[in-house]
């Protein structure tokens, strides 16, 4: 049976998309970012309030994956926390300067996770040789990668995320960046087996006060009066289409 994974931003968007079907959490903070690790709090309510597995990720910045000594810290100390709230998973990745995986840094880390099901995200797709990198993470014991196929979206890396999925010895390939319910029958047809979506909206704040001209955010344009959350509905589509014999596949 394939498997959706939905990306969500708090713990109010965990519970949405659990009571929708979801098969899978990741559980972020920043989604401007790109996905960052959810502080203590929200990571402490989580493992209380949410039953489907919660993998969240550990990245303590946006941008690249090429991290500093002090970074590398931050991500061991969460890894460690994670694994002592009891999650059954978590997300993590890092390159070297040269777009190689940073092997030593992840032996430590799946050392440290000591049998936490780990994805390696999407820093696979900025680095230089997917394929001696997938061999890689199967010898580190990697349960799963998250991945466009090394493009924008993971519909058009398509034929990348084939052959990763034919090659693999071990990860599961996971495909992630504009899966939706409109494309997601592309990747079951593919082989993948496993989806990873934010099935998301932009939600409007409930404020009915607004302060005009003050802004939160170095980006003066956005709009701080709504926040991205999971869409329920979607969620429960993009299920019923995943199911085999479904007849309300998209195309």
């Amino acid at each position: 049976m394939p498997k959706l994974e939905v990306c969500c931003y708090g713990v109010d968007c965990a519970q949405i998309a659990e009571r929708a079907g979801a098969d899978r959490i990741e559980l972020c903070a920043g989604p401007k970012e790109g996905g960052l690790t959810p502080s203590s709090g929200m990571l402490q309510l989580a493992r209380g309030q949410i039953h489907l597995p919660v993998h969240p990720i550990v990245r303590p910045r946006g941008g690249d994956f090429c991290y500093s000594a002090a970074e590398f810290a931050v991500i061991k100390s969460d890894v460690a926390q994670i694994r002592e709230l009891g999650f059954p998973g978590l997300v993590v990745g890092m390159l070297d300067q040269d777009g190689h995986l940073d092997m030593a840094r992840m032996r430590q880390i799946m050392a440290l996770c000591d049998g936490l099901a780990v994805t390696f995200h999407r820093a696979f797709d900025l680095c230089h040789h997917p394929l001696l990198v997938l061999e890689q993470l199967s010898d580190l014991g990697v349960a799963r990668i998250l991945t466009s196929g090394q493009q924008q979206t993971a519909e058009s890396g398509i034929t990348l995320l084939r052959e990763l999925n034919d090659r693999s010895r071990g990860p599961i390939i996971m495909a992630g960046a504009g899966v939706r319910l409109g494309n997601l029958h592309k990747f079951l047809d593919a082989g993948i087996t496993e989806l990873h979506s934010s099935a998301g909206h932009a939600t409007p704040s409930p404020m009915r006060y607004r302060k005009a001209g003050i802004s939160m955010c170095s980006d003066a344009e956005n709009d701080e009066f709504s926040h991205y959350g999971v869409d329920g509905e979607m969620v429960e589509a993009m299920k019923r289409a995943m199911a085999p014999d479904s007849s309300n596949r998209v195309a």
